[in-house]
């Protein structure tokens, strides 16, 4: 069960990562990666350094033990990244996600992930399910932020 728990996990974070990859394709020009507008707060350039951020750290660094030094707030301040340094990232977090999820036990993916995140315990299998929502949800932004503001 573990093996088709994880690759289904593992499977749908690298499509994600891969749409995600396109969906920055699909913009007029790099300088439309981190328009912001009225309410729309976050650009699609932050919102790609966030995902790959998050996912180095807890699934590459916490999990699969790759060397990796978050900067949440960078994420979200930086601006004007080269879009090819982003689709580098992204390759970055592919590689986080393939060799930290191949690391896993059933023994670890049953037992309480080993980082506070919430404030509470969380087992392992929850917080994958969680971190794959959790890019599908910021894939699904871009995608939107994309189409308004041009």
């Amino acid at each position: 069960m573990k093996d088709l728990l994880l690759e289904s996990i593992r499977t749908v974070m690298l499509r994600d990562l891969d749409k995600l990859q396109a969906e920055l394709k699909l913009y007029p020009d790099e300088k439309s990666l981190w328009k912001t507008e009225d309410d729309i707060k976050n650009s699609a350039g932050n919102l790609t350094l966030h995902l790959c951020g998050n996912l180095q750290h807890y699934i590459g660094f916490v999990l699969g033990g790759i060397a990796y030094k978050r900067d949440r707030d960078n994420e979200f301040a930086a601006k004007n990244v080269p879009l090819n340094d982003l689709m580098a990232e992204i390759e970055k977090a592919k590689k986080s996600v393939s060799e930290g999820l191949s690391k896993l036990t059933q023994a670890q993916l049953e037992s309480d992930y080993p980082a506070e995140v919430f404030g509470y315990p969380i087992k392992t299998l929850f917080f994958l399910v969680h971190l794959t929502a959790h890019l599908g949800y910021h894939l699904g932004q871009l995608n939107y932020h994309r189409r308004l503001v041009p």
